[in-house]
């Protein structure tokens, strides 16, 4: 067979650069190149992106009217029976965008083929992966948000309740677990926003850069740009199809995501195990020992710190592979799919993961509020109380730490003093300080701006859930971000 026909098709329709080459490509280069299947969840976007390059065509006088509808009529066709599992890449397609064009010709002969004028695989590739991580992020921002306000409905259920809170992996002072559930869910409140300042900055569509120098059939680049949910064309053809942070700021989102995902895991790790056993998982959220039949184990919570391990991994093979790289098109770009795929199909599982967990966990108010005083946690009382009385803190201090040895060479907590107790390290320390000296009254005090009060603590649950309700709009956007591409 001559390097013009393969399975009976010409070579013209199954490849776009073929002309000046007298040898078809190895099968090594080929299993290494070629993409279409991996890169197929891209095949939508590219119609959506090809549809929009046809009517700029139509409008450079390129195309005619019949051209023009029988291109879209096609492309909409091609991209139902994509989405309905009808037709799909061969192995001998080399990526999406021959598969597309083949199809094209296929149903539509020599019309099929005037697609190509005015643009490149360069600027396809930008615009689909662009596309893609646009619509995800509104789908991500949901999975996020009800995360987010899963914790704040478990904070809600649990904003008076006493437990030890902890620098340094020691016990420090006593905070309510509703608090420390919401220090987990702040952090979340930020992704939101960085994914919605992520969208602003993505918002330059890359179509009419073709190779790198532009197009000479614009059409009209604003309506091709509005046409699929962008806020303007871009500014340089180079850097249209050159650059890459769009993507490398997408994954450190999703890294960002992951590690305090991690973070809330590794709490998770510990609340559940026999030695602390603030929480108890749900059996449909847990997993056991093939040998050891009494254990239960917080799987998804080991999941999810692995998986931000991966996610990592992610931004720094965009960064890694964007350093020293010359512009503009350069096959080392084609990494910014595998990293984008793996960071939005590990959050798409991990966070659904979590939320049901955290739903589905038993909470141990009675062991929190028994751990809450333990480890002289209510330390800072006397020296608070000593300031209030115009004792130097510095002096204050000195005092209180010799309370705490005080009580604990008697084996006694300092809510279990007694007045005399206090009276005999400092005169000072009088008998109201009695009624400090229990976690309750501690976190009770603790009035100001984002700290642990129960008042304090349902003021800053109602402030959260309006602020991400409010983010989580920002972030859907109103255009192709919600398209079911």
């Amino acid at each position: 067979m001559e390097f013009g026909e393969e399975n009976g098709v010409s070579n013209q329709m199954i490849r776009l650069w073929g002309g000046r080459f007298k040898k078809p490509p190895s099968d090594a280069l080929m299993a290494l190149s070629s993409a279409a299947t991996q890169h197929g969840r891209l095949i939508p976007f590219d119609v959506l992106g090809s549809i929009a390059h046809a009517e700029a065509l139509f409008a450079s006088g390129v195309l005619t009217t019949a051209d023009r509808d029988g291109l879209v009529s096609a492309l909409t066709q091609i991209r139902a029976d994509v989405l309905a599992g009808d037709i799909a890449p061969e192995a001998f397609d080399e990526d999406i965008h021959t598969f597309l064009e083949r199809v094209l010709i296929e149903r539509l002969g020599s019309t099929g083929a005037k697609l190509r004028a005015g643009r490149s695989r360069n600027d396809q590739a930008a615009n689909d992966l662009k596309l893609y991580l646009r619509a995800q992020a509104p789908r991500l921002a949901l999975a996020l948000s009800q995360l987010a306000l899963a914790l704040s409905d478990r904070a809600e259920a649990h904003h008076d309740a006493p437990c030890p809170g902890f620098t340094h992996l020691q016990i420090a002072q006593p905070v309510t677990f509703g608090h420390l559930l919401m220090a987990h869910a702040q952090p979340l409140a930020r992704n939101l926003e960085r994914l919605r300042d992520w969208r602003l900055r993505s918002g330059e569509c890359p179509l009419g850069a073709a190779a790198l120098a532009g197009t000479s059939f614009p059409g009209d680049p604003a309506a091709t740009a509005k046409r699929l949910g962008y806020d303007r064309p871009a500014e340089n053809s180079i850097d249209a199809v050159g650059a890459r942070d769009h993507v490398a700021e997408f994954l450190f989102v999703a890294a960002m995501i992951a590690t305090d995902l991690s973070r809330l895991s590794e709490e998770i790790t510990i609340w559940s195990s026999r030695q602390f056993g603030w929480i108890s998982l749900d059996d449909g959220f847990a997993t056991g020992s093939s040998i050891m039949p009494q254990k239960k184990n917080p799987d998804i919570a080991e999941i999810a710190r692995g998986r931000a391990a991966r996610l990592i991994g992610d931004l720094m093979t965009m960064l890694t592979a964007l350093k020293g790289l010359p512009l503009a098109y350069n096959r080392d770009l084609a990494e910014d799919k595998r990293a984008a795929f793996d960071a939005c199909d590990v959050l798409g599982q991990v966070l659904p993961a979590l939320k049901g967990l955290i739903e589905s966990m038993g909470v141990d108010r009675a062991r929190l509020a028994a751990d809450a005083a333990e480890g002289f946690s209510l330390a800072t009382e006397p020296a608070d109380y000593l300031a209030a009385k115009g004792v130097p803190f510095a002096e204050a201090h000195e005092i209180c730490g010799a309370l705490v040895l005080f009580a604990e060479k008697r084996g006694l907590r300092l809510d279990e003093l007694s007045a005399a107790d206090l009276a005999s390290v400092d005169q000072r320390l009088g008998a109201d300080l009695l009624a400090r000296l229990q976690p309750e009254a501690a976190i009770a005090l603790r009035v100001g701006a984002g700290g642990t009060a129960p008042e304090r603590v349902r003021e800053q649950i109602a402030r959260f859930r309006a602020r991400v309700k409010a983010l989580l709009e920002e972030c859907r956007g109103n255009s192709m971000e919600n398209s079911d591409a």
